[in-house]
């Protein structure tokens, strides 16, 4: 392979003191698949997303899935409450961490076709800002995240673009800071306005990220999805670096996404970077340079670090190998192609956030790592922010 720079180090920035944010995504559907809220090993994170809420045809946002969500009842739950679910016990799991802040995701892949309506006028974005802060009062989150994936162009068939979706999402996150601001004036509580951001240039060409920083608490790179079931070849899944075979594929790495955001204007210290906590498998793979960026003809699919540590990895039929520029293993059985996130992996990853004075880590997401496997390497690694951990 050619060599490329090993070098970490963004602009020999330093690390700084203080504490690195962690946050992990708990998905609503995590509890039909028995992983609840209160399963979360909490006393490693800073933060909860809780994803997702959605928004609704009158521009508010709403319950993604009101069964989960506020009406679930499981047993030990007191009766007479004026909720329950998930939410419920997001708030009993803060009864127990108290440094935990919980936030409420919003939009996602599936569900941001109306933010470009509600980011359009002064009114909408107001309409909008409002019903965020009644939901958090509500249901007793600290803040939201604002996850929407597609602006100005891409997404699913029904999302709705415009060319001013560019400015318009730098407005929304404006009002939102200030509504939240001003209750948070009236109450003396400081509630959190953040973002999951794409990790191509596409969404830094459709945003203002200089600008949206200034009214973010922090900014989420979803660092991952590099490759999948999407492309005719396999690929590594969230490279930390580029390698002397993606140059033929796929010019971008995590390193090229956050140098991306950094020349955008965003503070090191408000990146906060996504770590999956999944990889991606592709079957009937060509047989040739142990299955990476090769063509395959049978199906791919994401599956969980959990199910990967439990089927694969201990495998005899599968050879483990990890690529040294990318930073990033992979699995291969002849056959079989699966890129995924291990200790290792995360050990190089957490060790580029501190390296670079990056916030912290986000997590996607806690389901599939039940044991905390990958997580307690986070934590471990990001535990304070000095030279001597």
């Amino acid at each position: 392979m050619t060599e490329l720079s090993k070098t970490v180090i963004i602009d020999n920035r330093k690390e700084i003191t203080g504490n690195y944010k962690k946050v992990g995504y708990y998905t609503s559907w995590s509890a039909y698949m028995g992983y609840y809220a209160t399963d979360i090993d909490a006393n490693k994170l800073t933060h909860i997303n809780y994803a997702f809420a959605k928004i609704s045809t009158d521009g508010k946002i709403e319950l993604g899935d009101p069964k989960v969500d506020v009406h679930t009842q499981l047993d030990g739950d007191p009766d007479g409450l004026p909720y329950y679910g998930n939410f419920y016990q997001l708030n009993q799991l803060k009864e127990e961490y108290p440094h935990i802040k919980t936030l409420i995701s919003v939009g996602g892949g599936l569900w941001s076709e109306r933010f470009s309506d509600v980011a359009l006028t002064e009114h909408s974005r107001t309409v909008f800002a409002e019903s965020v802060r009644d939901f958090i009062l509500t249901y007793g989150f600290n803040g939201v995240n604002i996850d929407w994936e597609y602006p100005v162009a891409g997404g699913e068939e029904d999302n709705v673009h415009r060319p001013e979706d560019k400015q318009n999402y730098t407005l929304l996150f404006q009002k939102l800071r200030d509504e939240l601001d001003e209750q948070g004036e009236k109450d003396g509580n400081e509630y959190l306005v953040t973002m999951a951001g794409g990790a191509v240039e596409s969404f830094a060409a459709n945003t203002e990220l200089g600008l949206i920083q200034d009214y973010v608490d922090y900014i989420e790179i979803m660092a991952y999805d590099f490759h999948g079931e999407w492309d005719s070849y396999t690929g590594l899944n969230a490279p930390l670096f580029q390698n002397a075979f993606s140059r033929n594929y796929f010019e971008w790495s995590i390193h090229d996404a956050v140098v991306m955001y950094l020349s955008e204007g965003v503070s090191p210290e408000k990146v906060i970077l996504g770590l999956p906590f999944y990889g991606r498998t592709y079957r009937e793979v060509e047989n040739e340079d142990n299955g990476v960026y090769q063509d395959y003809y049978g199906e791919g699919t994401a599956l969980s670090y959990a199910e990967i540590e439990e089927v694969y990895v201990n495998n005899d039929e599968y050879v483990r190998y990890f690529e040294e520029d990318s930073k990033v293993p992979w699995l291969f059985n002849g056959i079989e192609f699966i890129s995924y996130d291990d200790p290792e992996s995360i050990g190089y990853k957490t060790s580029y956030i501190r390296e670079n004075g990056l916030g912290g880590a986000m997590m996607w997401e806690l389901r599939h790592d039940p044991k905390s496997v990958l997580l307690s390497e986070v934590d471990e690694r990001l535990k304070k922010k000095d030279k001597t951990n």
